[in-house]
């Protein structure tokens, strides 16, 4: 049985960037992670930023598969949209590539990085926003723009999740939820 390479670099790369971040990693590392050597991810990859791109549409594709998961089409826009903000937003709160580029992120401000967590929220707000089209199609909710309206939604729920617990006790899924529907859905439904 021939050993896929190219899987075993990709697995290997987002190791060593879950580890150490995407500045600090080197094709060094990668190639030490996968027992190859470094020409060998050459041939695949022609440098850590196409490595990294791949590792991150792969990423994104996954994200979009449990948003998927996460929609029940006998449930209201306001649960299915709850649903699958929650679901995402744990995602990347468990997986340890996100944590480490959020981290990143936050303390270094890497370029690449920055460029890659904008890529990942742009993916949620573009499925966002068809969820949001097509709760107005069916008028389940008032006319707004899909896109503004998806971008506010993941920001409140970042905000409750994530900004919220660096002073206080994380909230409830429930409390999250509750706090979605007064602020930001009772606006929205007809």
């Amino acid at each position: 049985m021939a050993i896929d390479r190219r899987q075993l670099i990709i697995k290997a790369a987002t190791k060593s960037f879950s580890l150490f971040g995407y500045k600090a990693t080197t094709m060094d590392q990668v190639a030490k992670l996968a027992n190859v050597g470094k020409g060998t991810i050459y041939t695949f990859f022609k440098n850590k930023e196409e490595l990294f791109d791949e590792i991150i549409t792969t990423l994104i594709k996954d994200m979009k598969v449990v948003a998927e998961e996460a929609i029940d089409p006998s449930s209201t826009f306001h649960e299915n949209a709850n649903r699958v903000l929650f679901k995402l937003l744990e995602f990347r709160k468990s997986h340890q590539l996100t944590i480490k580029l959020f981290q990143e992120e936050r303390d270094i401000g890497t370029q690449a990085v920055t460029e890659v967590i904008q890529r990942v929220e742009q993916a949620i707000i573009s499925y966002m926003k068809g969820i949001i089209q097509e709760a107005i199609d069916r008028e389940e909710i008032k006319p707004c723009n899909p896109e503004i309206t998806a971008f506010v939604m993941l920001k409140l729920y970042v905000s409750l999740i994530f900004d919220w617990e660096q002073n206080h006790e994380p909230l409830e899924k429930e409390e999250i939820s509750n706090l979605f529907q007064f602020y930001f859905l009772n606006g929205l439904e007809k």
